[in-house]
């Protein structure tokens, strides 16, 4: 009885997972904010409430079409790109990547699944690296705070990152490089769901048919509503907070204009400054509202997007050390030729 008590836990631990949610951190600020300016309480709140009503249409979109994909079994259809020769394996993973309507937590899983199949590394890396830069919900997202051509760059921007990132290292592994490339304790039996069987599903596309899809359906609205709404509510008050107190001329300063330095500036600064694929675009409008290009717009968020932390923990978890730098310099690189290339065009 003793042993019960003592293992039962405290309020405070109890209470931790909210007071460190993304619902806590905006209490916290706009507290702060009351307190140190009161002035600009309501005017910071009006340009979160106002940018979050805007995207709603976006959300509900995005929340059914995920729900829908979910219920229906879509993310089946990647097992698709692993089969047949390398170089068409590679060219499938990167456009499958960037359109899986996969959650963070079932990156490492899968592909742990795929490695244990003996898929080829190349392959892999490319579903690696595109597949944390956009899905479909995203997509939106990007398009509500940045508009279409940044949503449809970005979207292109992870299938050409996972192409050269995948076909980089098909090279680099012919000239001898990357052997071994696999950690000896990497085991996909240590992660937490099943992702052999994930990948031997076929998708059901008529889902309300099936009691336990049309589950899975309302679970999936239900938390996606929840995730998007804490993340983007979140990225909106950053982005009021951002406006309203980092000089124009700071930002323009650091990533301002144009030009392969700036771009290459955002790269390298937004690796370490990982923001999910929900924050980042109201992030990146407020820092383009202040002087950023649209260039190094793109270029940060796809760098920020490499460093998703699932998606560093599988490559960490599962290769040995060389195969993760390759990873983070792919990255980088790839999103230095993104932002260069989005700035040329537009």
């Amino acid at each position: 009885m003793s042993d019960i008590a003592q293992s039962a836990p405290s309020p405070f631990e109890r209470a931790k997972p909210w007071l460190t949610s993304p619902w806590a951190l905006i209490v916290y600020l706009m507290a702060g904010l009351a307190l140190l300016d009161p002035g600009q309480f309501v005017p910071i709140g009006e340009i979160a409430v106002g940018a979050l009503a805007g995207t709603l249409p976006y959300i509900v979109i995005a929340v059914l079409l995920l729900a829908y994909l979910k219920a229906a079994g879509a993310e089946a259809m990647i097992a698709e790109a692993f089969k047949g020769r390398e170089t068409r394996m590679i060219v499938l993973a990167a456009l499958f990547g960037g359109l899986a309507p996969f959650c963070s937590c079932q990156v490492i899983p899968f592909i742990a699944g795929l490695l244990a199949l003996g898929t080829p590394l190349p392959a892999v890396m490319a579903f690696w690296l595109s597949s944390p830069l956009i899905d479909p919900s995203s997509v939106l997202i990007t398009a509500a705070a940045l508009g279409w051509p940044m949503a449809i760059a970005k979207t292109i921007s992870a299938v050409g990152l996972g192409l050269f990132g995948g076909f980089a290292l098909k090279g680099m592994m012919g000239a001898g490089f990357f052997k071994d490339a696999l950690r000896a304790d990497a085991a996909p039996s240590s992660c937490c769901c099943k992702a052999r069987a994930s990948v031997s599903k076929k998708p059901v596309w008529q889902f309300w048919h099936e009691g336990e899809r049309r589950k899975i359906f309302r679970a999936e609205m239900t938390s996606n509503v929840l995730f998007l709404l804490k993340w983007l509510a979140l990225a909106y008050v950053l982005e009021g907070l951002l406006v309203t107190y980092v000089p124009a001329q700071t930002i323009a300063g650091v990533v301002g204009g144009s030009g392969i330095g700036s771009i290459a500036t955002a790269a390298v600064v937004g690796m370490p400054a990982y923001l999910n694929s929900y924050i980042a675009p109201p992030m990146v409008a407020g820092l383009m509202q202040q002087g950023m290009g649209s260039g190094a717009g793109l270029a940060f968020m796809v760098a920020g997007a490499v460093s998703c932390i699932p998606a560093m923990a599988a490559i960490w978890s599962l290769v040995r050390r060389p195969v993760f730098a390759a990873y983070i310099v792919f990255g980088v690189i790839g999103a230095i030729i993104a932002g260069t290339v989005f700035e040329l065009v537009v």
